[in-house]
């Protein structure tokens, strides 16, 4: 496995992929993770054709005043995890961006919580719509939060 960067993708470099590739490279580390990624902590760290996976160890950083993580990480690894199990779902020179998503946050989030994992699942991916639902769950399985998403599709 590479070490992991960040930065960007040049748009063209992004157009000569399939969306699985995207995903895959950026699984393995074959292209950057975008700087949030870098910012929050977070990894990609599976990615299968509809199905991807972003793992996180929270901190003392990630906190709101309540001493909890805060609602915005966790959207922010299902937001991850959804959009990309779409873009693994797409041909050469097509992309998507998130039109809506909705999360529920079940159970808190504490440093003390360990590693957790944000997995995106595809329910349906058309020719200009795509929709996935997430989960965000603990070493044990437990349901820390949930999503969907609707993904807008268009040639890039």
């Amino acid at each position: 496995m590479l070490t992991k960067t960040f930065g960007t993708v040049d748009a063209e470099a992004q157009k000569a992929m399939s969306g699985l590739e995207f995903v895959q490279g950026l699984a393995s580390g074959a292209i950057p993770l975008n700087t949030l990624a870098q910012t929050l902590g977070y990894d990609v760290t599976e990615a299968t054709r509809g199905r991807v996976v972003v793992t996180l160890i929270p901190t003392g950083a990630h906190l709101n005043p309540a001493g909890t993580v805060h609602g915005g990480l966790t959207a922010t690894l299902l937001d991850s995890c959804m959009g990309l199990a779409v873009q693994s779902m797409l041909d050469v020179g097509v992309a998507q961006t998130t039109l809506e998503f909705k999360i529920s946050l079940v159970r808190p989030i504490t440093p003390e919580t360990g590693q957790i994992r944000a997995e995106g699942t595809v329910l349906n991916c058309g020719r200009r719509i795509g929709t996935a639902e997430g989960r965000v769950t603990d070493v044990k399985g437990r349901l820390l939060a949930h999503g969907t998403t609707t993904c807008l599709i268009f040639p890039s």
